[in-house]
């Protein structure tokens, strides 16, 4: 219990330090499409920051449901399964978005009304078959777990979110605060 509290406190300190971590220059000649993936010199790529929340979420998770020895290996992929899930819906919705931003931008002498009515159609669909998903790998977790447990996920869910927005405020809030170089 006390090692899994340092393995959090580290991991908080570790994703707070990184986001408040000064970008280097955007003329610097690092940016572009290759890296997106990659850590920068002073901090972690968002994938690395996505894999410790995750990490920390499962780590929490198993505490906060209780999970038995029994549960944790199944548990553990079915809600790795259920982020990656909601991940990929949230990509793609923001790439539809983008499509759709570009398509009624203003600025544009002519827009292209079957574009914007294929796209709108598309979100449409996404938002349907994503949620048909998600409520497929809440529904395996939900396989594994007693009534009790199922309770304590949802919560534990909304509580990390929580802790989640409050950490990237404090991050951002750091790096606004921080020396420029």
């Amino acid at each position: 219990m006390r090692l899994t509290m340092v393995h959090t406190i580290v991991l908080l300190l570790t994703v707070s330090l990184a986001a408040a971590a000064p970008q280097p220059p955007a003329g610097d000649g690092q940016e572009g499409p290759g890296r997106r993936g990659r850590a920068t010199r002073e901090g972690l790529s968002p994938i690395e920051v996505v894999n410790m929340l995750d990490a920390y979420a499962v780590l929490q998770a198993q505490n906060a449901l209780q999970l038995t020895d029994a549960q944790y290996g199944q548990f553990v992929t079915r809600l790795r399964r259920l982020h990656q899930t909601r991940r990929q819906a949230m990509q793609e919705r923001h790439r539809l978005l983008q499509q759709l931003r570009r398509l009624s931008n203003p600025q544009v002498a002519q827009a292209d009304d079957n574009a914007i009515r294929t796209t709108i159609k598309e979100l449409r669909d996404l938002e349907d078959r994503s949620s048909a998903e998600i409520r497929k790998a809440y529904d395996a977790l939900d396989e594994l777990l007693d009534a009790r447990q199922q309770a304590r996920l949802r919560v534990f869910e909304e509580n990390l979110e929580r802790r989640k927005l409050d950490l990237l405020l404090r991050a951002q809030q750091g790096a606004a605060s921080a020396p420029r170089r």
